[in-house]
């Protein structure tokens, strides 16, 4: 029988704990019917806090726990929730479940977070040199603040040295699969997806990324530049005509449009068009010619190259997976 302890904690999305409890008993389900050995469930869940007590978890819900954080009990596995921001682990308890992580890795549990409770997990130091991902929302953020993390924003799921991360809300369930699988078989991953509903061959969470054009900084004249840009993406430009709108030499602009933006500037131009390319796709019913064209690309083949690069699916994939149309009634 596998043990997986899941970390509950105030203001966590009680969804990644209660669901991924759910996917593990239905494991348990079909474990049985698929002639399971012996007469145990596969798995056994337990929820923990740093105290014992019950914790208010995002929403108001209130998560009750089976016991204290760090009592003696023997487990295989530890989950950590998600977290909404502003979220700070800055505190006493932050700083007593960092210390009880870093012994249970030491002790070879397999250590686990989902969505943004990477940032829980960078804050032990677990993280440190290793591959990880996280929520794409928060990427930007996650990497000015743990530099020494190896982020690929584009993966589902990430494990490096017995340490696993997911990306955004849902993806609690891929790693929910991942266990199935590893303590069980293929063949019950397989029924517990279709069970679920889960596509079990999802990789990336690369199409559901929506790019968030950094403008939280202090630089006018690049941030002029950028609403200039926002505005013309269409148009033929050059680094030398944005730097002249932004009255700054070229070689400087390029400096502090990165150093402001997190990107350089033609970098942000392409994302910029991309992203307008996204939304007709998914709102117009115009060709991909037409658009290759309206999002200011001349060449139809570079553009869906430069698209499947992005977004990890061709234009045409792109608009039927969220080009939303009504649902049927029956």
């Amino acid at each position: 029988m596998t043990t997986m302890t899941f970390l509950a904690e105030h203001a966590c999305l009680s969804s990644s704990i209660n669901g991924a409890v759910d996917a593990f008993s239905i494991a348990n389900i079909f474990w049985k019917i698929l002639g399971g050995k012996g007469e145990e469930p596969l798995f056994q869940t337990h929820v923990v806090t740093v105290d014992g007590k019950p914790v208010t978890a995002n929403g108001g819900l209130i998560v009750q726990p089976d016991h204290v954080m760090d009592d003696s009990h023997i487990t295989d596995v530890i989950i950590i929730p998600a977290f909404f921001a502003p979220f700070s682990f800055d505190n006493d308890r932050g700083d007593a479940i960092c210390g009880w992580l870093r012994a249970q890795h030491e002790k070879g549990t397999l250590i686990a977070s989902t969505c943004t409770g990477s940032f829980l997990l960078a804050r032990s130091g677990l993280l440190s040199g290793r591959l990880a991902t996280t929520n794409w929302q928060f990427a930007h953020y996650f990497q000015k603040r743990y530099p020494d993390i190896h982020l690929r924003i584009d993966r589902i799921f990430t494990e490096d040295g017995g340490i696993y991360c997911t990306g955004a809300a849902t993806a609690f369930m891929d790693l929910c699969l991942h266990f199935i699988e590893k303590f069980g078989s293929r063949d019950l991953a397989r029924r517990c997806a279709k069970s679920l509903l889960i596509d079990p061959d999802r990789q990336e969470q690369t199409p559901y990324i929506v790019y968030d054009f950094w403008k939280k900084h202090s630089d006018t004249d690049v941030l002029k530049s950028q609403t200039w840009m926002e505005d013309n993406y269409a148009l033929k430009l050059s680094i030398q005509g944005i730097a002249e709108k932004a009255g700054i030499s070229p070689r400087h602009f390029i400096r502090r449009f990165k150093k402001a933006t997190g990107e350089p500037p033609l970098a942000y131009l392409q994302l910029l068009r991309i992203e307008n390319a996204k939304r007709r796709l998914e709102t117009t019913r115009d060709s991909v010619n037409e658009i290759t064209w309206k999002v200011g690309y001349e060449d139809i083949n570079s553009f869906r190259r430069l698209f499947k690069k992005h977004t990890g699916m061709s234009p045409r994939d792109y608009r039927d997976k969220f080009s939303f149309q009504p649902r049927q009634s029956f």
